[in-house]
């Protein structure tokens, strides 16, 4: 590549951004769209459908690790364009779903590719871009999510009032095709150093080689990583939040509603939380170049306990607009921050493999999530007991948080 007059890595992530955007047919926000329309042509129950979902999302956590693995030999580029050419494939197939085993298979593959696999790569291919401006850069990628959960939904309810939900399918197969395969071809480069920049626009300096050995003593493999204490107490710390979020997302509605308010306002609180997570999103990315990390998710932990404890006791309508903000402010900033604590631990190299098995952990606990808190409703009418039961982990995990202290590779040296 010839030396352009711009650093390569904007371009690169809006390139991830863009994945992270065309991730939403493979994301929860946009597959509930598909549920009535589905169950009314075929006749299935609700549980039914539910259990394929939840099955087919725990089985799909199971792959992301060897997504991860492949990321890190063939790259960004090679893999943004096989994940979206078979992405595309699997959503053109889900228009032919009749049968339940049909379904499965079809949720595994679409929350395999899009949720897990190009969730992955975006983060990945701006963590190999991005070191010292690491945090910002994350934030900017991580509002294409927001940005995805406010324009799929629309679309999809528009596309099946107008064409039906297995042609929708169809149309959202093509949108992954025309978006992803020409930018993953033309635009997307494997890393800085691959196209003889370094991260961030730095330039090469007289001792750049010592500078370079020094940050590749920091790359550990994912052997190594899962060694050390911090890999398994960040990997609890972020399953911790994908559990408990999912939970309340979940049952986001009839929460609000068993409060004593009306449906309108949980869907009005709902919406609420998507411009304060992008607000936690920012403020994320910016402490986090600032900041260290740990510190960060301790003190979103302890929001999340903040929140958890508000709700308790909501009432008012001005209150539950406070725990939309709340859940929000918190979400956004622990996932940023999530983002960046990983390749700042342990470096790019093998930082595929390694998110691999920390986002399999994650994808899986949002899988189960939503299901102790629907067994507590079922016997007590309410979900106090429920989240009083968890009001533990936040706890935990903010200890965990400050005990993840960035690993130290030992060196043998000899004379």
């Amino acid at each position: 590549m010839h030396r352009l007059p711009f650093f390569y890595g904007w371009v690169i992530l809006a390139v991830a951004g863009l994945g992270m955007f065309i991730s939403g047919p493979g994301q929860t926000y946009v597959v509930s769209i598909f549920v009535d329309p589905m169950l009314e042509e075929l006749g299935w129950s609700r549980t039914l459908y539910a259990g394929l979902y939840t099955g087919g999302t725990i089985s799909a956590a199971t792959l992301v690790p060897f997504i991860g693995k492949l990321l890190d030999r063939y790259g960004g580029r090679v893999m943004l364009v096989a994940v979206a050419l078979v992405f595309g494939v699997a959503l053109q197939l889900m228009r032919f779903v009749d049968e339940p085993f049909q379904l499965f298979f079809g949720i595994l593959a679409i929350r395999t590719l899009g949720q897990g696999s190009l969730g992955l790569i975006s983060t990945t291919l701006t963590a190999m871009w991005f070191v010292r401006m690491r945090g910002r850069a994350m934030a900017i990628m991580a509002l294409a999510g927001p940005a995805s959960q406010a324009a799929f939904p629309m679309l999809a309810f528009f596309l099946i009032a107008t064409l039906g939900w297995r042609s929708t399918w169809a149309v959202l197969g093509l949108i992954v095709w025309i978006a992803l395969v020409p930018t993953g071809v033309l635009l997307t480069r494997r890393s800085p150093e691959a196209t003889g920049m370094l991260p961030d626009g730095d330039r090469l300096l007289s001792d750049s080689a010592s500078g370079g050995a020094s940050e590749r003593s920091q790359d550990w493999t994912l052997s190594e990583a899962v060694r050390t204490k911090s890999f398994w107490m960040l990997m609890v710390v972020g399953s911790s939040l994908s559990m408990i979020s999912t939970a309340l997302a979940f049952h986001h509605i009839s929460l609000i509603v068993g409060k004593g308010l009306g449906v309108g306002l949980a869907a009005g609180v709902l919406s609420f939380t998507a411009p304060m997570m992008v607000v936690g999103t920012i403020m994320g990315g910016y402490l986090a170049d600032k900041v260290p990390n740990r510190f960060i998710l301790a003190a979103g932990q302890v929001g999340l306990l903040l929140t958890m404890l508000w709700v308790l006791n909501v009432t008012e309508p001005w209150q539950a607009f406070v725990y939309g903000g709340m859940m929000g402010l918190t979400q956004g900033t622990v996932m940023t921050v999530t983002n960046v604590i990983w390749p700042n631990y342990f470096g790019r190299a093998h930082i595929g493999s390694i998110r691999g098995v920390a986002s399999s952990a994650m994808v899986f606990s949002s899988a189960l999530g939503p299901l102790p808190f629907g067994y507590i409703f079922d016997r007590t009418g309410g979900y106090n007991v429920a989240i009083l039961a968890f009001l533990g982990l936040p706890i935990a995990c903010a200890l965990l948080s400050l005990l993840a202290v960035p690993p130290v590779k030992k060196f043998l040296y000899t004379k």
